[in-house]
């Protein structure tokens, strides 16, 4: 690992730390200033999305995240990089508290100006995902049609989600298909010099 992507990683550990523990202001610092945030729940500029962010932080959205293994390629100022993650989410269904994880990747198109690294676009790629329900004795019986919604990569996600208020995106990147490999040509493209970042959407 060179200084660029240990530079990087530690930006990638930041995002996460510092965007879960509710430190904004630091956490705005990981974005470039055209930073544009993918998610399930809200498609939008890094600043509606940490201001997003702290606003279900305040009313108690339990969102956290955790890292794993990483890899970044480097080209002049310009960087791709994945990080293994997941996407915990703990919230009410139908009066019955429950957990969601969901297992995939953090996807970052990352640019360096004036020696620093920032994050220009994140899409997170969503493998897979599982309900628990908190209390063993509980029981809780899904609405197929909702969860049929989403695509098997974060299908649960994508109910607990929609049943908190969240206005959740069909079709994100998945461990396989179209839109994965739509996002691996932008990555590439992002590398070897495109105006965009790819198509946020």
């Amino acid at each position: 690992m060179n200084a660029d992507q240990a530079k990087i990683r530690q930006l990638v550990e930041n995002w996460a730390l510092w965007r879960d523990a509710g430190d904004w202001e630091r956490f705005a610092t990981v974005w470039h200033p055209d930073g544009w945030m993918s998610a399930t729940w809200l498609q939008a500029p890094a600043a509606e999305f940490i201001a997003a962010s702290k606003q279900g932080f305040d009313n108690g959205v339990s969102i956290l995240h955790f890292l794993g293994g990483h890899t970044s390629d480097v080209v002049g100022e310009r960087a791709v990089a994945q990080t293994k993650m997941t996407i915990s989410q703990r919230a009410d269904v139908d009066g019955v508290p429950v957990d969601v994880v969901c297992t995939g990747r953090f996807y970052d198109f990352l640019s360096r100006d004036d020696g620093e690294w920032t994050i220009v676009r994140r899409q997170p790629i969503y493998e897979k995902d599982r309900l628990d329900v908190v209390d063993p004795a509980a029981s809780l019986k899904l609405d197929p049609e909702l969860l049929a919604r989403f695509p098997a990569g974060y299908r649960h996600l994508g109910y607990v989600q929609t049943k908190a208020g969240f206005t959740v995106k069909p079709g994100l990147p998945g461990l396989v298909g179209e839109a994965v490999e739509r996002l691996y040509t932008e990555g590439a493209a992002w590398l070897a010099g495109s105006e965009r970042p790819g198509d946020p959407g």
